[in-house]
Order: C-alpha cells, then structure tokens, then sequence
C-alpha cells in the first residue's frame, strides 16, 4: 500500500485512476445489466488489469472479454476461467489458443470466414480437442461480421453448428458506430438497430434448426442507454469502468465519472504566444481525435485542475508530439497562471488507449495514492 503519498507530488506523466468513480461506474452498469436482465461479461481492455476486472465481475456469472491473446493468458492465471478473445482470429494464432484454452473452463474466439473455421476445425483435429467459437456479426459498424441479410452468413453459421471440432457458443456484434452519435438519443437509435440485427438473426438460425446458445452485444454506449435487451443473453460493455472524454462528450456519462487521467507538468510558460508546453505527449495521451463530430477544434483532451478538479475551459490541448504537448489558450490572460513547475490533469479522449501506453497507474482515494496496478501488455 501506498497511503500517505499524495498524487499531486508524482513525478510525471503519470496515470491515475480514481477508484472511488471506478467503483460507482462498475457497480452503475452492473445493476443496469442485471435490470435490464442479461449476463455481463464485461470487457477489459481499456485498463487490463485485474484489479479492475474484478469490480466489473461483481454479482455476475464472471466471464470477460479479451482483446488478446496475451491479455487471455494473464487473467487466466488470476482465477478468470471463461474468456472471450473478441476479435476475429488470425489462423496463425490457433495453436497459441488452443494452449490458453487448455488452462480455462472456456475460452472463446471469434469467427466471420469460413477459411477460419476450416483452419479451426484443421487445428483442433490435429491437437485432439474441441475449441469454441463465436460467429461475429457485422450490425452496421463495417468493421468486421458477416451480413446478416446474405444467404452466405446463413450457410457460415449452419457449418458452424454443425462442426465436429467447433462448438458453436452464439452471435455476437459491437455496435462500434455508436460513437458517431451526438446524443443520448442518437446513441440508443444505434442500439436499437444492434438488438434487432441481433434477434432476426437469431430468429433465422432458429428457424433453420441451429438456434444460437448465446446472442451477445455491447459498447459501453449502447448498453448505458438501452431501454431493453429483449432477445439479448449477454452484453460486453468495457470503456465504462474508466469512462473518457469522448463518453462525456456525446452524453453517455459526465465528466465528474471519469475514472482515469493523466497528471503532466507545465516544463513551458510562453505568455506572448498564449501556450504552455507540458510532458505528456502522444505517449501519455495517444493521438485519437476525440469527438470532432461534436467540436471539430476539441483538441487531445480535457484539462482539470489539479487542486479542485474543475474543467479548465478557456485551455485547450491543442497538438502533441512523442513526448510534448501544446496548450492553448483561448484567451490573452489563460496561461498566466500555470508557471513552469504546475501541475494538470488531463481527462484523455480515448482512455483505453492512453492507458495502454503507462506500465502502471497510481490508484486513488481522495488525496492519496493507495495502490498501484500493473496491467498486461502485448499480443
């Protein structure tokens, strides 16, 4: 424990996060899932780490969502035993799963082509075992899935449930789009259109005799503005146990839930041009634009102060490069008060990446430092 340190005397750039909103952000969506009367199997990727991940599972059956194969391996060996790997796997990473599958009750990987579940069906025919797989559904995102309107995803998700080596687990999408929303109300338009994708599809499978265990859907968008799941079994909301700026700014939470940010000093004080120059960069922030769509000059993030917490809005982050970033002022007398030496924090646009790019994060009650966590890092 670290109690009696206090995290404005960091040393920065440093991650913190707050696990007082951390806590109420977890426990929110929990009982949101519970009302609304579907499995959660939270998403870990945006902090990686378990300390995290075991707020999320609270009250819930205690599956996850993995972006990697990495991340599988680590919270498998913290007790974590049902795992989805939710991104379309590669062939060549088929013997990898398979080995982390070996150490789990479960472990999931996802599908779209039928070249994948061929190599599959190769793999663990070769290895003498059974391996479990997610047909991914494309409800409107185009990033990846297959249509759910072509006779081709049909016959995909028929093979599926009749392979020998593959256990077909369910459907599942993510409404990645929802981010394009400016509203609350325009956020839920994109998850109405993912349930209904979700359930004709399901409907049609059942239809032509290989009903799907599971349907599974989720962003912390969707899901923290949905009126109903009605034909959904389990959602996999993730960004939601920090939140962000871009959460914030398209309504979805306020800027007072989010849990992590980044604590930089002023190392520039340039009152004729209006700037500061602080030290955290590309690397402490990543380079994601954040919610241009609502505020095209929004900038790299939100600027707090770090005494009360309250949203410096006459400063912007205006560019970064590797290891600097520039702050603006939209004003004349802005920057007089941060000299060379003062400290901000900065609520990133997109938490999960920023996060991803610190080995540890201060964890906070109040004042203090607490604790620190280590996340996984890697594919």
């Amino acid at each position: 424990m670290l109690r009696d340190v206090l995290w404005r005397e960091l040393k920065t750039p440093v991650a913190l996060v707050d696990l007082d909103k951390l806590e109420a952000n977890t426990a929110r969506m929990s009982e949101r899932m519970r009302h609304l009367g579907v499995k959660l199997r939270p998403h870990v990727k945006t902090h990686k780490c378990v300390e995290a991940a075991r707020f999320q599972v609270r009250g819930h059956f205690g599956g996850i969502t993995v972006s990697t194969l990495a991340e599988a391996r680590y919270f498998g060996r913290a007790g974590f035993r049902n795992i989805t790997y939710a991104v379309p796997i590669a062939p060549a990473r088929l013997e990898e799963a398979i080995e982390v599958a070996s150490a789990l009750d479960e472990l999931n990987v996802l599908i779209d082509h039928e070249a994948t579940l061929e190599a599959m069906e190769a793999s663990a025919r070769a290895k003498g075992v059974t391996l479990s797989a997610y047909l991914k559904v494309d409800c409107g995102y185009h990033r990846a899935g297959v249509d759910p309107e072509s006779d081709d995803a049909i016959k995909l998700a028929l093979r599926l449930h009749d392979s020998p080596h593959v256990v077909a687990r369910g459907l599942l999408t993510h409404a990645g789009h929802s981010y394009l929303g400016k509203t609350p109300a325009e956020v839920r338009a994109v998850g109405e259109e993912e349930k209904s994708v979700m359930v004709r599809f399901a409907q049609k499978l059942d239809s032509a005799g290989a009903r799907p265990a599971e349907v599974s859907i989720g962003s912390t968008p969707t899901m923290s503005v949905a009126d109903s799941l009605q034909g959904i079994t389990e959602a996999r909301p993730g960004n939601y146990a920090f939140y962000d700026r871009f959460q914030a700014s398209i309504g979805i939470c306020s800027f007072d839930d989010v849990a992590f940010s980044v604590l930089v000093s002023v190392i520039g004080h340039y009152p004729e041009r209006n700037e500061l120059l602080i030290d955290g960069g590309a690397l402490a922030f990543s380079k994601d634009e954040g919610p241009t769509h609502i505020d095209p000059d929004c900038g790299f993030g939100t600027i707090v102060s770090s005494n009360d917490g309250r949203a410096l809005d006459g400063l912007r982050v205006a560019s970064l490069s590797q290891e600097h970033g520039k702050i603006q002022g939209c004003g004349p007398t802005d920057v007089e008060q941060f000299p060379v030496g003062s400290k901000l924090r900065i609520l990133p646009n997109h938490s999960c990446l920023s996060a991803a790019l610190f080995d540890r994060y201060h964890v906070t009650r109040g004042n203090e430092v607490i604790e620190e966590w280590r996340p996984i890092r890697g594919w």
